[in-house]
């Protein structure tokens, strides 16, 4: 049993530090969403021969001369980039018109001046819910070291799965309002930074991971915890049980009496019985035979 109570404290910890972990990874990166963005090619600079890629070719090397007529031959889509972009909480970047590096910019500033309150409020939640979850897992090691009375294992162990559940709602809440504010920064956006196509990404899968973890392991928690106050109150009711036969065998003066009291005390189903005999303190049938045995022996009778 108390194996069995250290694998599931183990278990728990080891869900709590995945989660914790997973987190982290998700809050320091910006690869929750990710996508393209369809931007106009600029001209070509310097003496170019040859069609560019990433710019438009003209006639001239003159772009500020309004007197030249420039004849460019990228139509429809050819005058177009697409341009790869990833997006996190703190950072959105996106590649160089060239295709070589990128540059970012704070998120908070490219969501619309209505959503950067929400913006905030997830941020705020994501540091929460790494706090709570780090504060839940120090209390479960704490736990899995403590060497002492029971009592205080279990309070330790209620506090963990007190600040593990917390932490999970709010990461569930920091996840909703995240997904909310990127949505909207699509739709009302500024045009510059505007998405052509766009998906979620692997930081965005770490995060639910790590909501999905922390859940596992407030439900062991809780689980383990539940399951020790219920063999205590299972052990303390047989105690009870027993401590009043014992009772009731002391106030009884006649043998018939003695062992009838010794019949019906026999556990009557199988679970009974094991019931009885794991709990270390079941009744001892010294005391019951002894009284037996003290009886003064029948005179002038005799068994063939």
């Amino acid at each position: 049993m108390g194996i069995d109570r250290r694998r599931r404290a183990s278990l728990a910890l080891t869900l709590n530090f995945l989660a914790l972990f997973l987190a982290v990874s998700a809050l320091t990166t910006s690869y929750w969403c990710e996508g393209t963005r369809k931007v106009v090619k600029p001209f070509c600079t310097g003496l170019v021969t040859t069609k560019q890629a990433f710019c438009i070719m003209f006639n001239s090397s003159n772009i500020n001369d309004t007197r030249l007529v420039q004849y460019i031959w990228e139509t429809g889509e050819d005058k177009y980039v697409m341009r790869k972009f990833h997006t996190g909480i703190w950072f959105s970047c996106e590649q160089n018109i060239n295709m070589t590096g990128e540059k970012c910019r704070s998120f908070i500033y490219v969501a619309p001046a209505n959503e950067r309150g929400v913006l905030w409020l997830c941020i705020v939640a994501e540091c929460l819910y790494i706090l709570l979850l780090a504060t839940g897992g120090i209390l479960m090691s704490l736990e899995v070291c403590h060497i002492g009375n029971v009592i205080d294992g279990l309070k330790l162990n209620a506090f963990a799965a007190i600040f593990t559940v917390l932490s999970g709602l709010l990461g569930m809440v920091a996840h909703m309002m995240f997904t909310t504010a990127f949505q909207l920064t699509v739709s009302l956006g500024p045009e510059n930074w505007k998405p052509q196509t766009w998906d979620y990404s692997w930081s965005y899968i770490l995060a639910w991971s790590s909501f999905t973890a922390c859940m596992a392991s407030s439900v062991t928690t809780i689980n383990r915890y539940t399951k020790t106050i219920l063999e205590f109150k299972h052990k303390r009711r047989n105690i009870e049980k027993n401590l009043k036969i014992k009772q009731k065998l002391l106030e009884l003066d006649s043998p018939e009496q003695v062992w009838d009291m010794y019949i019906s005390s026999v556990p009557s189903t199988a679970e009974e019985l094991l019931d009885l005999s794991t709990s270390g303190r079941k009744l001892s049938n010294t005391s019951i035979f002894l009284d037996l045995n003290d009886l003064p022996d029948p005179q002038g009778e005799e068994y063939c």
